[in-house]
């Protein structure tokens, strides 16, 4: 089995595409994130279940600090020393020479130059678009470099009973998702994650079937970007 979490709150910049922004926490980020590791160990604890105790987390703080809350609320839970291990394939989707600038930002620069053309409305939410910068991927290339790892992982480890923790960003972790045929393709805008909150899905029959606990968010309009 696995669990898909995302980050919690952190400090985000506003209309500024959330990629590689490298900020904390939130405190109210922190606590939502124990709330929600707590209530996965009460669900731990009636299933008998344990974890893997590597926890995959992506190289960026928010997760790793998110993936470390869950380390200390869950210690009981590890048959063996717990750690975090950082890997920038659970990263979010990278804008490459452009990251962490403003969405006007982003856009003047591509208005500037006269190689590159206009891009779509809503350009930041689609699945298959990609900005012409340097390091830079679409959505669905980011879910599925998430999903490579996944698999190798998978590959490696086998079935143990244990439950692997995936520490990483809403956006490429439903495009992930879509690659491991867990979602469709038109639930990847549909739905999106609550912060902190593990969905655990259990490998059967070769491939990850919906979900042993835990829920997708059904996505708002005011809803933070991932």
């Amino acid at each position: 089995m696995i669990a898909f979490i995302r980050h919690g709150e952190y400090e985000q910049l506003k209309n500024v595409p959330s990629a590689l922004q490298p900020f904390p926490l939130t405190p109210e980020g922190e606590q939502e994130v124990r709330r929600q590791a707590r209530a996965f160990a009460v669900w731990l604890a009636e299933q008998g279940l344990r974890l893997e105790a590597q926890v995959d987390a992506s190289s960026l703080l928010r997760a790793w600090q998110t993936a470390k809350i869950y380390l200390e609320e869950l210690g009981d839970f590890f048959d063996d020393e717990p750690s975090v291990v950082s890997f920038p394939a659970l990263c979010e989707r990278s804008v490459g020479a452009v990251a962490n600038l403003p969405i006007d930002e982003i856009e003047r620069i591509l208005a500037l130059d006269p190689r590159f053309d206009t891009p779509p409305d809503h350009w930041k939410s689609d699945s298959h678009y990609c900005l012409p910068f340097d390091g830079a991927e679409s959505l669905w290339q980011a879910g599925e470099r998430v999903a490579t790892h996944v698999r190798d992982w998978q590959q490696q480890a086998g079935d143990n009973g244990r439950i692997k923790l995936f520490v990483g960003h809403g956006a490429s972790i439903r495009h992930a998702a879509c690659h491991l045929n867990v979602i469709e393709f038109c639930d990847i805008k549909r739905l999106s994650m609550f912060y902190g909150h593990p969905v655990v899905l259990d490998f059967t029959a070769g491939t990850y079937q919906e979900k042993r606990f835990g829920d997708w968010k059904q996505r708002q309009i005011h809803d933070v970007p991932d």
